[in-house]
């Protein structure tokens, strides 16, 4: 019988050359930065709806227990009066992360983003036998403080897996080195929760048989893990317990979706309201496809009922296209699989089987689309996902009139007397609370205009520079 790979541990990399770099709380930060009158104050940023979620909240947010992925309703009321709620601006963030992933490129080139404000790094060849580690990595801590302004933290280790915990040992801002010599000192006493892989549903399960740190987790026999996890979760947990990870960096990405959401504010009722929400999805979806320049062969639709229940189902097309006519068509046709009978709180467009070459959807003949059902799930899987999507506003295609309607917290406005300024509240009588700051200025004054009788205008935000960023739209 052929042994179990699982069973034997990798040839790792001798020394802890591999590097994780994380932005702490990069949204808020940003707008810590930018907004100077929002530091040391608690910053939440995510959606303002009634049913938004939370994308990230500021350090002093998380002191009073707001986090990312919770509700923002709840978040507010754990949180005091001053705290500042924002809609995100993406094409900020993005800038920001650029600055920050410059700092681990001017040190080797092999560098995988992983999200937009987080990447590994392998300082092999920007390393010799003499080579303080722990040095360098502060070299590059403070190399992406110079360049975007903004605190990371960054740790290194022998394998992705320890690097990533390891910048999460060093948060906030700080550096966590760990060797070879100290991995089983910092792995064991690390809640199992820690680990990749591991995630709400594994965690119970796991808990119900008394492992609730790594060197409980280490204790149980593969047949244990296997039984509870199934065989590639269950492999998957014997390794990470014992620190084998033998991944290697992957510098090329290849996108493999493109899409949107929408949480409603309140429930659609019916086929009919149901689709009509679609469009706009679709759109967002789409504008989204087009910046990518990519076409799309299968077509997804995600259904949340108001239970919480997610629907998927999908329309596979005979070739891939960019055309919008056949793509609309396509998600239609998917919700219609799904044959939604109760009421709607979320709907998702993601187009799929992405490429370079698109061919015209011609009507040539009785070539049909590919259709596959997905089964009803609830949501429990674990990881990150369970949460509602948060929401860009749409984007800034030109200048736009600042008006109750079309401002939300923490857009970039202007005006000729003022400046520039963001938004802090918009009041019910259609009034728009501003504080004209930058990150130049310094703190502020804040005044109530009345759209109707005072232009005011929507801007493109500053990038870490303090200057506008060409071209910029609130959408990534």
């Amino acid at each position: 019988m052929r042994p179990d790979p699982a069973l034997h541990a990798p040839v790792l990399r001798a020394r802890p050359t591999i590097a994780h770099l994380d932005a702490d709380a990069f949204f808020a930060a940003v707008e810590q930065h930018q907004r100077p009158s929002l530091r040391g104050r608690p910053v939440l940023v995510g959606g303002v709806g009634p049913r938004s979620v939370v994308a990230t909240a500021s350090y002093e947010a998380r002191q009073h227990g707001a986090r990312s992925a919770m509700p923002m309703e709840q978040a507010r009321r754990l949180c005091p009066p001053s705290t500042i709620v924002l809609v995100p601006r993406f094409a900020a963030y993005s800038a920001f992360s650029a600055r920050i992933m410059t700092a681990l490129r001017e040190v080797t080139d092999v560098v995988e983003p992983v999200s937009i404000d987080e990447a590994f790094a392998d300082l092999t060849a920007a390393t010799g036998p003499q080579t303080d580690l722990d040095e360098l990595a502060h070299t590059i801590r403070e190399r992406a403080r110079e360049l975007s302004g903004l605190p990371v933290s960054i740790g290194l280790g022998r394998s992705k897996l320890v690097a990533k915990l390891a910048s999460e040992a060093a948060k906030p801002g700080g550096v966590r080195v760990v060797g070879a010599d100290e991995e089983d000192a910092f792995l064991l006493d690390l809640p199992v929760r820690a680990l990749w892989g591991v995630g709400p549903v594994s965690a119970a399960r796991l808990d119900g048989l008394g492992v609730r740190t790594v060197a409980d987790l280490r204790r149980q026999p593969l047949d244990t893990l296997l039984m509870v996890a199934g065989e590639a979760g269950g492999t998957n947990l014997y390794r990470i317990a014992r620190g084998w990870d033998d991944r290697p960096l992957t510098t090329v990405r290849e996108r493999k979706s493109a899409g949107a959401e929408h949480t409603f504010d309140t429930d659609l009722h019916g086929r009919a309201a149901t689709a009509a929400a679609l469009d706009p999805v679709i759109d967002a979806a789409l504008a989204r496809l087009g910046r990518h320049a990519a076409a799309a062969r299968t077509v997804v639709v995600k259904v949340r009922l108001a239970s919480f229940t997610t629907l998927t189902r999908s329309v596979t097309l005979p070739r891939p296209t960019i055309e919008e006519a056949a793509l609309r068509d396509a998600a239609h046709r998917a919700l219609q699989l799904a044959e939604v009978t109760e009421p709607v709180r979320l709907l998702g467009v993601a187009f799929h089987a992405l490429s370079e070459h698109a061919q015209l959807m011609l009507p040539l003949g009785p070539e049909l689309p590919e259709v596959a059902e997905v089964a009803v799930t609830p949501d429990q899987a674990d990881g990150p996902g369970g949460g509602e999507a948060v929401s860009a506003p749409p984007p800034v295609t030109g200048p736009v009139r600042a008006t109750a309607a079309t401002v939300a917290p923490g857009l970039d406005v202007e005006t000729a007397a003022d400046g520039r300024g963001w938004v802090v509240r918009v009041g019910d009588d259609g009034r728009i609370a501003v504080r004209f700051e930058t990150a130049r200025t310094g703190p502020g004054y804040q005044r109530w205009i009345d759209p109707d009788a005072e232009d005011l205008t929507l801007v493109e935000p500053l990038g870490p520079d303090g200057e506008p960023l060409p071209g910029a739209t609130r959408e990534d």
